[in-house]
């Protein structure tokens, strides 16, 4: 097992998705039982992954064979499976087994189709993995395009009034996300003839003239960049976003926001940067403006919101502009807090919105001004709800601190003035989620809201999950700073000039 851990871990929730063929759908309580504890193998194996992992490494558990080949006239290109893992890509393996897991447990208000809801689930699971451990671009997208399909159905079937609607946005905007980075992956290959993560960058790196041109180069960052933005999302390709957030069950908001959001992020880097950082620095300052866009506009429609899912979506829009403007820094410190954002915005949107389907299966609605006062009768899922809160807003001693600082940090040191008017947007996450959380929380109580029962400790223990994994990135970061180091020194190794520190 340990030479092919990775493929184990990967592929791990078929298991579940095979067991669950064989039982009849009345079963139900046998069915959730299957589709949670599939969750929990890949759990145990990513901890086991961070615990073998050498955090002073490059890629390490890789795994290669030969998988087919392509003609192109008297030559066959090989394409490989790989897999492998390395400080940029293990804390988004280990983020997307732990949030499944919760999603996976916090399903359990999930109650029409339960065997199809939970086979797209766990089949969900594997894409999102396999983007995060493929060492190769074809693999990667086979994995990236996989997800798309059981979200599809995720959304258009156990979503909410709107829910077919909301699934095609999201089909229609990730499809042509998806055909803007085959065009440039196929492009990748015909120029480099390889396909492997490694030896493309080598290939572009070492001898950028003979392979693409100046011109070529920074084509293909601009379709990585929009085929990653749309996925991240960044203004104007973020509507589909509001939809998903608004329309999909809560489980597979945290899944989507949790995750899927970062698979954008990660792309940028891993691609975006990894392939082209001649094309990324010159280009820093452009980044940095797009996200700063991203960063006030999250912020300035979340706070006239009066629907706590939107409230949410727009500040996950927001949130995700930090992530570009770390990323635009162009040094080790940027990167370090984009990656930084990226897992504590996994975890803390994944506890919003697990609240906020406690919130809505108690009272059937998301809405601001049609609550009030839920402290009285739900004293516990409040206090988790402001806690979320507060490490949304980057209260320190939580993880939502530390990344927003990093990011800042390192955009200070190369455009001072960008990322002083981007620290605006923080003060504006205090004033929104406050405001929203507040006026749900406390004030008077509507009658038909009275006497609520609170959180049962079925759904307080994913809370308290999720928010001990908050706290512990907050307090103790060097958990994630150690893996992540030699990655992003490597990335900003290759910067021209080196930008920053």
């Amino acid at each position: 097992m340990n030479g092919h851990l990775l493929t184990f871990l990967t592929f791990s929730p078929l298991v579940g998705v095979l067991a669950l063929l064989f039982v009849p759908r009345g079963q139900t309580a046998l069915i959730r039982a299957i589709g949670v504890l599939a969750t929990f193998v890949p759990l145990v194996l990513s901890l086991v992954l961070y615990a073998r992992f050498a955090p002073e490494g490059g890629l390490q558990f890789a795994e290669k064979a030969r998988w087919f080949a392509i003609p192109v006239g008297e030559v066959a290109f090989p394409i490989e499976y790989e897999l492998g893992v390395d400080g940029l890509s293990l804390p988004l393996v280990l983020l997307t087994t732990i949030v499944t897991a919760v999603a996976a447990v916090a399903s359990m208000h999930i109650r029409q189709n339960l065997k199809t809801y939970f086979a797209c689930f766990l089949l969900l699971e594997v894409g999102m993995l396999g983007v995060f451990t493929s060492q190769n671009l074809f693999l990667f997208f086979l994995f990236f395009e996989l997800t798309l399909i059981p979200m599809f159905f995720l959304i258009s079937k156990w979503g909410y009034l709107e829910r077919e609607q909301a699934a095609l946005h999201f089909l229609v905007y990730n499809g042509v996300g998806s055909a803007l980075l085959l065009l440039a992956i196929l492009t990748l290959f015909v120029r480099v003839g390889d396909l492997s993560f490694v030896r493309v960058a080598e290939a572009l790196h070492q001898a950028p003239i003979p392979v693409l041109s100046d011109t070529a180069a920074l084509v293909l960052f601009g379709l990585l960049l929009v085929a990653f933005g749309v996925k991240l999302p960044l203004f104007p390709f973020h509507t589909w976003m509001l939809r998903v957030h608004v329309q999909a069950p809560p489980p597979v908001v945290m899944l989507h926001s949790g995750i899927q959001l970062k698979m954008g992020a990660y792309g940028l880097l891993r691609m975006g940067v990894g392939f082209f950082p001649e094309v990324a620095a010159k280009l820093a300052t452009f980044l940095a403006a797009w996200g700063l866009v991203n960063v006030l506009y999250g912020a300035v429609l979340a706070l006239v919101q009066r629907d706590l899912k939107r409230v949410f979506a727009y500040s996950s829009i927001s949130h995700m502009g930090i992530v570009l403007l770390g990323l635009a820094a162009m040094n080790e410190t940027g990167f370090t807090g984009a990656v930084f954002q990226a897992v504590s915005h996994g975890f803390i949107s994944a506890l919003l919105f697990l609240l906020v389907g406690v919130i809505w299966e108690r009272t059937g609605t998301s809405t601001v001004t049609e609550m009030g006062g839920l402290a009285k009768s739900m004293p516990v899922a409040s206090g988790m709800l402001l806690a979320a809160a507060m490490a949304s807003l980057g209260l320190p001693g939580m993880s939502g601190f530390l990344s927003e600082f990093l990011a800042f940090l390192g955009l200070f040191r190369v455009q001072p003035v960008l990322a002083a008017v981007g620290a605006v947007g923080i003060v504006l996450a205090a004033a929104y989620l406050l405001r929203a959380v507040l006026r749900t929380t406390f004030g008077p109580t509507p009658q038909p809201l009275a006497g609520l029962r609170d959180a049962t400790a079925a759904e307080v223990t994913p809370m308290l999950v999720l928010l001990a994994f908050i706290v512990l990135l907050g307090v103790w970061p060097a958990v994630l700073g150690d893996v992540l180091h030699h990655a992003v020194q490597t990335l900003a190794a290759a910067l021209p000039g080196r930008i920053g520190g």
